[in-house]
Order: C-alpha cells, then sequence, then structure tokens
C-alpha cells in the first residue's frame, strides 16, 4: 500500500509571500543534511585529533561518537511525538537552530565531560529534521518521484562525505579540532536563513496529535522496516569508523591521503543515493535488498583489498554506495506509517544511528580480539546479511497480509 507523504496541507508559498519553488526548497533542505552530514562523518576523523585535545585516549573518545548518536536515538522519536501539532516549517528551523547551538558549544568543550553533554544535544535534532525535511521533499513532488525527492534531501549528507568531511578534517588537522565543529554551527545557521526564505509554510491538522504519532508503533511493517536499518546499515559504519586506522595500519598510507580515500566513499555515497531513489520510484522493496546484498558483497572484500591503495578506494567507493539504502527506508516507512508518518520518518534514523553505534562497538570487538583491522569487513558482511534476513521477513509478512485482506474481500463481495 502507498501513501501520499501529506498529513498535513502545505501550502506552496514561502515566507516571503512568493510561490516556492521545489528545487529551492530541496536545496534548503540538502543543506541542513550537509551540516549533519559533516558532523556526524567527520567527528570520527577528527577522533585522534580531539582525543589528545581533551587528554582522554582514543577508546574513550569513541564514546563521543557514540553519545552523539545516542542523542539521535533519543530525540527523534520524542521530538517527532511531543512535535505533533507544530507546522514543520517552524519545526525545522527550530531543530536547526538548536544543532547550530550543540556544534557552536562542541567547539568551546573545556573537557571530555563538557564534550559528551555538547555532542549530545547537537544529535538531538538530527533525526527529526531529516524525518521531517523527507516528509516535506515528498509532499512537493508527484506521487512516482516522492523516493527520488527524499534522495535529493539526503544529497545533502551524502555530498557532506565527500566535501565537508575532507575540508573539515582538513581544517582540524591544520587549526585544530576545534574548527572542524566551528564550520557544523556555521552551516547550521545558514540552513536557518534559506529554510526561513524558501521552506512553504505549512498547516497542521485539526487531527494531528501525539497519540496519533505514537500509532506507528502499533504498525509491524515500522518496525520491521526500523530494523533493516538498525542492524543492515550497521555494516557500512563498521568499516567506516575505523577506515582512517586501517588505511593507515594495513594500507600503509600517510594521514594527508586518508581524506581523499574518505571522499571517494562520499562519491560512492553519493551515486548510491541517487541510483535508490530512481529505482525505488520503480521498485521500492526489490531495491532494498538488492541494496543490502551489494553492501555484503562489498564488505566480504573490504579485507583482501585493504592491502593495496587502489583495490581498497575501489572497494570503499562500493561500500559508500550501499548507503543509498537510507533513502529507500525513508520512503518505505511513509507508506507502511500511514498517518503517523513523522514519527516514522524520524524513528528511521534513530535506526541508521542504532547501527551508527551498533557497527562500531562489533567492529572494535572484532578488533580488540586480536582479529587485525579488517576484521570490520567481516563484521559488516554479517551485519548486512543479517538485515537482508529481515528484509526476507518484511517482505513475505506483507505478501501474506496483502494475501489476507483479497481473501477477506473476495468472501465479503460474495
Amino acid at each position: 500500500m502507498t501513501v501520499a507523504a501529506q498529513p498535513r496541507s502545505l501550502d506552496a508559498v514561502a515566507s516571503t509571500g512568493k510561490a516556492a519553488s521545489p528545487a529551492l526548497v530541496l536545496f534548503a533542505l540538502a543543506m541542513g543534511g550537509f551540516a549533519i552530514g559533516t558532523t556526524e562523518f567527520a567527528s570520527m576523523s577528527l577522533l585522534p585529533y580531539f582525543s589528545v585535545g581533551l587528554g582522554i585516549d582514543e577508546p574513550t573518545a569513541g564514546h563521543v561518537i557514540s553519545i552523539y548518536a545516542l542523542g539521535v536515538v533519543v530525540g527523534a522519536p520524542l521530538i517527532a511525538v511531543l512535535a505533533a501539532r507544530i507546522s514543520r516549517r517552524t519545526l525545522l528551523i527550530a531543530l536547526m537552530s538548536v544543532f547550530a547551538l550543540g556544534n557552536g558549544l562542541s567547539a568551546l568543550a573545556p573537557s571530555y565531560h563538557w564534550m559528551l553533554a555538547f555532542r549530545f544535544l547537537s544529535g538531538l535534532p538530527h533525526g527529526a529534521y531529516f524525518g521531517v525535511a523527507a516528509l516535506v521533499a515528498a509532499s512537493l513532488s508527484a506521487p512516482n518521484r516522492r523516493a527520488q525527492s527524499v534522495a535529493r534531501v539526503m544529497l545533502g549528507l551524502t555530498v557532506a562525505t565527500i566535501l565537508g568531511v575532507p575540508v573539515a578534517s582538513w581544517t582540524g588537522q591544520a587549526l585544530g579540532w576545534r574548527s572542524g565543529f566551528a564550520i557544523v554551527a556555521g552551516l547550521a545557521l545558514v540552513t536557518v536563513l534559506l529554510i526561513a526564505l524558501h521552506a512553504p509554510q505549512d498547516r497542521v491538522q485539526p487531527s494531528a496529535s501525539p497519540l496519533r504519532e505514537l500509532g506507528a508503533l502499533k504498525r509491524r511493517q515500522v518496525w520491521l522496516t526500523l530494523a533493516i536499518g538498525a542492524i543492515g546499515f550497521g555494516g557500512l559504519f563498521a568499516v567506516y569508523t575505523y577506515v582512517a586506522s586501517t588505511l593507515m595500519a594495513v594500507t600503509q598510507v600517510s594521514p594527508a591521503f586518508v581524506p581523499v580515500v574518505l571522499a571517494v566513499f562520499g562519491a560512492g555515497l553519493t551515486v548510491g543515493t541517487l541510483v535508490a531513489g530512481w529505482a525505488a520510484d520503480r521498485a521500492l522493496m526489490p531495491s532494498a535488498g538488492l541494496m543490502l546484498l551489494w553492501s555484503a558483497v562489498w564488505l566480504a572484500a573490504f579485507p583482501f583489498a585493504a592491502g593495496n591503495i587502489w583495490t581498497v578506494t575501489v572497494v570503499i567507493f562500493m561500500i559508500g554506495a550501499g548507503g543509498g539504502l537510507g533513502a529507500i527506508l525513508q520512503t518505505r516507512l511513509m507508506d507502511v506509517a500511514e498517518d503517523a508518518q513523522t514519527l516514522a520518518a524520524a524513528l528511521n534514523h534513530s535506526a541508521f544511528n542504532t547501527a551508527n553505534a551498533l557497527g562500531p562497538w562489533l567492529g572494535g570487538l572484532a578488533i580488540a580480539a586480536g582479529y587485525g583491522w579488517t576484521s570490520t569487513g567481516w563484521v559488516g558482511a554479517a551485519l548486512a546479511l543479517a538485515g537482508l534476513a529481515i528484509w526476507a521477513v518484511a517482505l513475505v509478512d506483507e505478501r501474506a497480509h496483502a494475501a489476507r485482506r483479497e481473501r477477506s474481500a473476495g468472501s465479503f463481495s460474495g
């Protein structure tokens, strides 16, 4: 069943009073994704630097990454429910303002414990922003182009891995790690301005309420879709989190070359997101299954490719392409959530940040157990295959439910 992502009516009029341009709206929303993607991924590459700056070892510094992910997991459902009666435009501006504040404070953090608090604050708006932005993007597009519009919003995140992350990494190395977080705060403030100028005004439906949003949690397909992301996406993060260390320890490249490979990962993520958006508008669930299988294959290839800079760069590109799963699952949740789309869409990013915590944790366990830096590839492949198994369960369940409905309709008509 396909449900258009329009539980609230949108006036196609920007705050300037002029007709809203879908292209400008999507650009404004994608700029927020660019800011979020820069801080989410650059934090990993800046980890060796802020660990020294805060006087902690690297495993402890990893908690800074995890606490951001925890903020996303907690903030996405909480904000989506409590803000059910706030207009989407107002909510987007508020969320990006809090995001700017959290990153600005992160740049000024005087100690490890303050850094934890500020990164948690930064993570709180992440999931709700992407969820609401995806719904606004889908509402501005034709039904058969929803996934492509969602993918264009997600392109902000993917382009961040090509431009934002390398720039933040290079800046962090040259000017100090604090400058990386300051750049993100500036990008967030630019996003606030763009949304205020271009996002259409919207009216909250009288029936909108926290209780209606919570109705998403009663739907089995919502939980199965979230589980696909929480488990299946963990493989990508298992490898990406430790890719800088793997490149220096196994491939033996200089630290200056690491941002180049990270940019290649971002290029793969961008291509994968564009292709996934196109494919999802034609065959949504099959596209999700193929993306998970793709990820499993290339994650399993990572240990064999890590010894050579050319082969590992190709494999990193292919692993990045598997990130197109995000746009597919975001669209899938719009279909299965019915009239509780804000919560479901926001929970998508809780699921991905559960993966962001699970993948690095399991990868770290494998490394600590003595299996080496490249063992993260095997961990990642196992997680992708586990996600594929959940996808199969969701597909079977959906078809069984459709068959029951057809039999029920046939009995009624007879």
